[in-house]
């Protein structure tokens, strides 16, 4: 059985979202450092295909607060974003979202147009 095209759209944000989090995970970010991260973050995942638009909003008082005063950063994870992601597949546009949800990054589907 062939996947239906909001099925590929919807797959496709699951392999944005685990290429995401698999990839930047353990990055060391700082509050100053947390904007050039997360331009990276949006241009890495906009070059993957059918990837429309990626917003990152880092959480610069998390990543304050995770950071030992002698180390000076702490190492990013998903509790230090929030992410909107929206690929288009074939005319269908599917848009999900990663933000914490009682101590867990959880990504969900938002939307499919």
């Amino acid at each position: 059985m062939e996947p239906t095209d909001t099925q590929e759209a919807t797959f496709e944000l699951g392999i944005k979202f685990g290429s995401l989090y698999h990839q930047f995970a353990g990055t060391p970010i700082s509050p100053e450092s947390a904007p050039a991260l997360a331009a990276a973050i949006e241009s890495a995942i906009e070059n993957q295909p059918h990837c429309r638009e990626v917003t990152v909003e880092m959480q610069r008082d998390a990543i304050r607060d995770a950071i030992e005063p002698d180390v000076g950063y702490t190492e990013f994870t998903g509790e230090f974003a929030e992410v909107e992601i929206v690929v288009e597949y074939d005319g269908i546009e599917a848009t999900a979202s990663m933000a914490m949800d009682e101590g867990y990054p959880r990504m969900e589907l938002l939307e499919v147009e």
